[in-house]
C-alpha cells in the first residue's frame, strides 16, 4: 500500500514482449522499515558482505543519511515464483546542484556490492544483468522523488563471497585504493608461524614481555553496552589524536557519524554483528578496536592505540595478533584489512586486491558534475599508487596540520577534506 513515506513502485515485463523464462520481476522501495524483514531474511542465506546488512545500512540511514537528503532505493529483483534473487542497496543524495545514485552508505562502507542468491551467477548472466540494471534505472527515473543526474557506485569488490560480482559488469575503472585480506588457519599457533619469520616472532615476543612491565597485559571483549561504549570512547579519543596529528579529517566530528557507531557498538541486536574489544595494560586502554564479523569473516574496520609513552612497544600490534586469534576461535575462516592500501597489511595478506568504481551520466547536470568527479579521482589514484607522492603528501598534511594546530582559533582554517 502506498503512503507518503513508504512507496512500492513495480514493474514487470508487458505480456506481450518475448520474455526470457529467467525474467525478473523488479521492485523498487524508498523505506527501509518496508523491506526489512524480507532483507534478513535474504541476508541468512544470500553472497554479500557486513556493510550490505541491515543493521549496518538501516542505522546509516538513521543517524547519517536521513539528515543529509539521502533517499533510499532499493531494488529487490525477483524471479518468476517470488523468491528473491538480489537486492541492490543503492540511494540518491545531492551532488552540489544535482543529484547523484550511489550505494546507500556508501562513505562508511569500505565495500559496496549488492545481496545476491548464492545461485544467482549461475542464473543471471552479464545480458540479463545489464538489462535488469536498465530496467532499474527506469523505474528510478520515472518518480520524481527518486530521479537523479549521475550514477557514482564505488569501492566494488571483484567478487561478492566468491561468486562474480555482476556489477563489474558495467563499465568500471579501478579505486584508488585496493583491500586486503588473509585465510586463518584452525589455530593462531599455526597461522602466526606461517605468517611471521622466526625472528619477527622474537622481536614481538621481546616487545610483549617489555610492555608487561607496565602492567598485565589483557584483551577483552567488554560484556555490556556500557562497556562497549567505555572502549568506543577510548577508541574516538585516540583515533581523533591521530587524525589531528596528520591533517586526516575527524570522521567522528560529522554530524551523526558517532551516534552511528554508538547504536551499532551498544545495541544487544548486535551482538553478532559488531565487535567492540581493547587491550589494557593495568587499568589503563592502550588500544581499541571496533570490528564486524560476519559470514565466517572477521573485518578490522576501526582501530586506535595511544600515543603516549606505552606506544613504541607496539600496543596496536599486539591488540592485533589477539584480534586474528579471536577470529580463528570463533569459527571465521577469513580476515578481512578492508579498503586501503597500508603497508602493514603486506605482512600478513599475499598481495592486495583492486576495488572498482563506476560513473556514468543520466542529465547533462550530471555532465557537469560528473568531469570534475573523474578528474579529482583521477590525481587522488595517481597519489596513492605512486609510493614517493603519496609520503610527500602525507608529510605535507601532517605539517599543515601541525601549523593549524599552533594557529589562534580565529585563524584556524576549516575543516579539512577528504584525504585522497
Amino acid at each position: 500500500m502506498q503512503t507518503a513515506q513508504s512507496m512500492l513502485l513495480e514493474r514487470t515485463e508487458p505480456a506481450a514482449e518475448a520474455v526470457p523464462a529467467r525474467a525478473l520481476d523488479l521492485a523498487v522501495y524508498d523505506d527501509l522499515a518496508a523491506v526489512e524483514a524480507g532483507w534478513r531474511d535474504f541476508e541468512r542465506r544470500a553472497d554479500c558482505t557486513a556493510f550490505q546488512s541491515y543493521e549496518w545500512l538501516s542505522a546509516w540511514q538513521r543517524h547519517i543519511g536521513a539528515r543529509n537528503d539521502v533517499i533510499p532505493c532499493i531494488v529487490v529483483a525477483r524471479d518468476a515464483s517470488g523468491a528473491t534473487l538480489c537486492i541492490l542497496p543503492l540511494a540518491t543524495r545531492p551532488a552540489g546542484f544535482a543529484r547523484e545514485l550511489v550505494f546507500l552508505g556508501t562513505e562508511l562502507c569500505d565495500y559496496n556490492a549488492p545481496l545476491l542468491s548464492p545461485d544467482f551467477s549461475a542464473r543471471v548472466d552479464a545480458a540479463e544483468f545489464a538489462a535488469l540494471w536498465r530496467r532499474a534505472l527506469d523505474l528510478l527515473q520515472q518518480q520524481p522523488r527518486l530521479r537523479f543526474d549521475m550514477v557514482r557506485l564505488e569501492k566494488m569488490p571483484e567478487a561478492v563471497r566468491g561468486q562474480p560480482n555482476p556489477m563489474l559488469f558495467l563499465p568500471a575503472t579501478p579505486h584508488p585504493s585496493g583491500c586486503y585480506a588473509t585465510p586463518l588457519a584452525q589455530s593462531w599457533e599455526a597461522f602466526y608461524a606461517a605468517k611471521r619469520s622466526p625472528s619477527t616472532r622474537r622481536r614481538d615476543r621481546t616487545k610483549r614481555n617489555r610492555l608487561a612491565e607496565f602492567g598485565e597485559i589483557k584483551f577483552e571483549t567488554p560484556a555490556t553496552p556500557a562497556g562497549a561504549l567505555e572502549a568506543l570512547a577510548v577508541l574516538v579519543e585516540q583515533k581523533s589524536a591521530y587524525f589531528a596529528q596528520r591533517g586526516i579529517a575527524n570522521l567522528f566530528a560529522r554530524p551523526g557519524y558517532l551516534d552511528f557507531f554508538r547504536e551499532l557498538a551498544s545495541s544487544p541486536q548486535n551482538a553478532g554483528l559488531v565487535h567492540v574489544s581493547e587491550l589494557k595494560v593495568g587499568p589503563q586502554i592502550v588500544a581499541a578496536n571496533f570490528g564486524l564479523i560476519f559470514g565466517g569473516r572477521y573485518y578490522y574496520v576501526l582501530s586506535s592505540y595511544t600515543d603516549g609513552d606505552l606506544a613504541r612497544l607496539g600496543p596496536g600490534a599486539i591488540h592485533l595478533h589477539e584480534l586474528m586469534r579471536y577470529a580463528i576461535e570463533h569459527r571465521c575462516a577469513m580476515f578481512d584489512f578492508t579498503v586501503g592500501d597500508e603497508p602493514y597489511k603486506l605482512a600478513w595478506c599475499d598481495g592486495g586486491r583492486p576495488l572498482f568504481d563506476h560513473v556514468s551520466v543520466a542529465t547533462w547536470r550530471g555532465v557537469l558534475i560528473a568531469a570534475p568527479a573523474l578528474a579529482f579521482k583521477k590525481v587522488k589514484r595517481k597519489i596513492k599508487q605512486t609510493p614517493l607522492l603519496w609520503v610527500a603528501f602525507s608529510k605535507a598534511r601532517a605539517f599543515a596540520a601541525a601549523l593549524t594546530a599552533r594557529r589562534p582559533p580565529a585563524q584556524a582554517a576549516g575543516a579539512g577534506e577528504e584525504a585522497p
